[in-house]
């Protein structure tokens, strides 16, 4: 018997790999209405609450979890909540590519992971370079609230505003928003946290970052038993994982990992037959983002394929 699904439904969830980039948020809500982020939205309650409180707003809830995910679309269906979409991706892929400058209302952040330790500092989500971007997709006078429970994250944050075209100002607070995480700091005694508004005063120039045009390959000849897929480390960083061959659909599959610019993709390229060549692209039904990265991949696999000599004898 299989398990019951956790979510109920996945009608809020938006698979952005596979529609137009940037989304057009009137057409995907219906309507026009003030766009309000939730960046990390972790069980979805606040999220849900603030939906609920402002019917009159369009929400996007943007999480990395899957568990999370699931969760909040539960919320979201018990709630009968219709104005809000929720997207699983890191928040700096969704606002360098799915938002388009100044149309984000206000942005919500409540207890981002601090990354306390030094070696960990890289993690951290509040940099300039991701302040600078939360800037330009913000309309004029929009805000962003963080809430922590950690000082020393937010005096570092602090550390990073000038220079972003953002204006700072934070007071201590009381417990507030009956979060996962509030809860849990509560439980150990914690009384007082923070709360982080920043203001957006001067516009700062973040362009969209935009699909690449993939160019895939024809190969007069290749020989899969002697294709032995390679690798590439630097900015752009591939690695073949596997590689399976179908001799009777004449047909190989390689399976892919790249990482660049802070995006992880991994998908399958495929190597097949067509007529008297062979094609080298991107498997149908992956669902990647077409950039530099995905294209290095390409052009990889086909130098690896080009260097395969047909044995005497094999079927071309």
């Amino acid at each position: 018997m299989s398990m019951p699904a956790r979510y109920l439904s996945l009608a809020p969830l938006l698979l952005w790999q596979h529609i137009e980039r940037p989304v057009d948020w009137a057409q995907r809500f219906g309507r026009q209405a003030p766009l309000v982020v939730e960046i990390g939205f972790g069980n979805g309650e606040f999220l849900v609450r603030e939906a609920q409180a402002h019917p009159e707003r369009n929400f996007v809830g943007i999480e990395q979890e899957w568990a999370s995910v699931q969760r909040c679309l539960r919320r979201l269906a018990q709630a009968r909540v219709a104005n809000v979409r929720v997207l699983l991706v890191d928040a700096r892929i969704a606002l360098e590519r799915l938002f388009t400058p100044q149309t984000v209302q206000c942005v919500y952040a409540l207890f981002p992971c601090p990354w306390p330790k030094e070696r960990h500092s890289k993690h951290r989500l509040f940099t300039p370079t991701f302040l600078t971007l939360l800037n330009s997709r913000l309309v004029p006078d929009g805000e962003v609230q963080m809430v922590t429970d950690h000082a020393p994250y937010l005096h570092w944050v602090l550390t990073q505003v000038p220079d972003t075209g953002l204006v700072a100002r934070w007071t201590p607070i009381a417990p507030r928003f009956s979060t996962k995480y509030e809860r849990k700091w509560r439980a150990t005694g914690q009384q007082e946290f923070y709360d982080l508004r920043l203001q957006k005063t001067t516009h700062v120039v973040r362009p969209l970052i935009e699909d690449a045009t993939l160019h895939t390959h024809r190969l007069a000849h290749f020989d899969p038993t002697q294709f032995q897929p390679g690798s590439q480390h630097g900015a752009i960083t591939v690695v073949c994982k596997e590689f399976l061959y179908d001799p009777q659909r004449q047909k190989g599959m390689v399976w892919v990992l790249v990482a660049e610019a802070g995006l992880t993709q991994d998908f399958w390229i495929e190597i097949a037959r067509h007529g008297a060549a062979w094609t080298v692209r991107p498997a149908r039904g992956c669902g990647i983002v077409p950039t530099a990265g995905v294209q290095c991949a390409l052009d990889l696999v086909r130098d690896a394929a080009q260097q395969t000599v047909v044995a005497p004898g094999a079927r071309e």
